[in-house]
């Protein structure tokens, strides 16, 4: 089973993928690992993120299509979960052309959906747990910048929230329940 899950940044989609990894057997492509870890990795296409990467530019859709080929390519028994990809409309059907090329599809999108307010707190909530424990909050988790980063996903992103709901693939979630609750609203859409 091949899945999306989309959502604005703090919505929950890591802590999500992360149980369907573990329960599941799914594999989780994330854009930000797949980048990081393509370059260190020394190969042809690791060099061209590095040097992208090293020169402040966005890395192309060219070079993250490339990289989840090559994770398609690996395969995975329990399916795929694009996090963090695609993220506009483009990439979108590009995701779509490939999968297609390996003989594979697309089985759901899961909308995580969160309230803007309620989610601008979590962030913000997040940043200053992780300083009172002593740990390094990320540097974007204060509210100016989480309405910054909300700002581009619902400029950006949630064009496909359309683009696959008319394809019959949406479903969604309400992101604010506790862990536990989205976990049975997550697997009663995949067990469906």
């Amino acid at each position: 089973m091949n899945i999306i899950l989309l959502g604005p940044p703090g919505a929950g989609k890591g802590t999500q993928a992360g149980h369907l990894v573990a329960s599941r057997g799914m594999v989780q492509l994330s854009t930000g690992d797949m980048l990081r870890e393509a370059k260190s990795s020394g190969t042809e296409m690791g060099k061209r993120v590095a040097e992208v990467m090293d020169k402040g530019e966005l890395v192309t859709d060219e070079i993250v299509i490339g990289l989840i080929r090559e994770k398609l390519e690996q395969g995975a028994e329990g399916g795929f979960i694009f996090d963090g990809f695609p993220r506009t409309l483009a990439q979108a059907d590009a995701l779509g052309e490939l999968l297609a090329e390996k003989g594979e599809k697309l089985d759901t999108v899961i909308e995580m959906q969160v309230d803007d307010e309620t989610l601008v707190q979590r962030i913000v909530g997040r940043a200053a747990e992780a300083v009172a424990a002593g740990k390094e909050a990320r540097a974007d988790d204060n509210e100016a910048s989480v309405r910054i980063r909300l700002m581009e996903y619902y400029k950006k992103t949630a064009p496909l929230i359309g683009y696959y709901h008319a394809k019959g693939l949406l479903s969604d979630v309400d992101g604010l329940g506790s862990i536990e609750a989205v976990q049975g609203e997550i697997g009663a859409i995949l067990d469906t």
